[in-house]
């Protein structure tokens, strides 16, 4: 990996786990807990590809694994983040860009529901029945729901952040035949623009200020 991927990488991790720790989990949800870990690994894996993917989920995995107040085998979560952030990895466009934020928003929950899933088997392979006390359903529905809910305030920042240290050229355009994948998940997802909003507005202004002026120098005349 480069040396910006690196440490980009290992900073937003550090950051997800302590918020994940220190906040996210003591909101006492019912079912699963919202997991920004995992939220993180999708969006460095959507921009770096899978073999990046794979490595950034092994390190998020890792430390989540290490990190108190953990009760599980080292090395479950690195497991499953890092075939998760593989399989994402396999969704990085060729081309770099997306037109809605359909695509995303699959990968979120699918990278959810799998990594609940992948957690609970390897756990039953382990000895750890806790998934069965609590209901696999539930946790499934509810981990997805979590996830889709934070991943708008989330991945498209990260993706972003992800572009910008890769020296991107599609990070600082919005135009073209399709929209850049952080700026096409928010403008479809939420009907936002951030690439030719502010160009639009400037248009509008100028327009509004030439008819001013229009109307001003007629009123002279006269």
């Amino acid at each position: 990996m480069k040396f910006n991927r690196i440490l980009l990488s290992a900073t937003l991790i550090v950051v997800a786990l302590v918020v994940q720790v220190s906040v996210l989990a003591r909101l006492q949800l019912p079912g699963a807990v919202p997991d920004l870990v995992l939220l993180t690994v999708v969006g460095l894996a959507l921009v770096y590809g899978p073999v990046s993917g794979s490595l950034v989920g092994f390190t998020a995995g890792l430390l989540s694994d290490l990190a108190p107040p953990a009760d599980h085998a080292a090395g479950r979560y690195a497991l499953v983040l890092c075939v998760i952030g593989y399989l994402v990895g396999l969704a990085k466009p060729d081309n770099g860009r997306l037109t809605s934020a359909t695509g995303p928003m699959a990968v979120v929950v699918a990278a959810a529901i799998g990594s609940t899933l992948l957690y609970a088997g390897v756990g039953a392979l382990v000895g750890d029945t806790a998934a069965r006390h609590v209901g696999l359903g539930f946790l499934l529905f509810t981990a997805g729901l979590y996830d889709l809910l934070l991943a708008p305030f989330t991945v498209p920042l990260i993706m972003a952040l992800a572009r910008r240290a890769e020296n991107d050229p599609l990070a600082d355009t919005g135009g073209g035949n399709g929209a850049d994948v952080a700026s096409g998940w928010l403008s479809s997802g939420t009907g936002l623009r951030i690439g030719t909003q502010r160009g639009g507005l400037r248009v509008k202004a100028a327009r509004s200020r030439a008819t001013r002026a229009g109307r001003i120098k007629g009123v002279k005349r006269l």
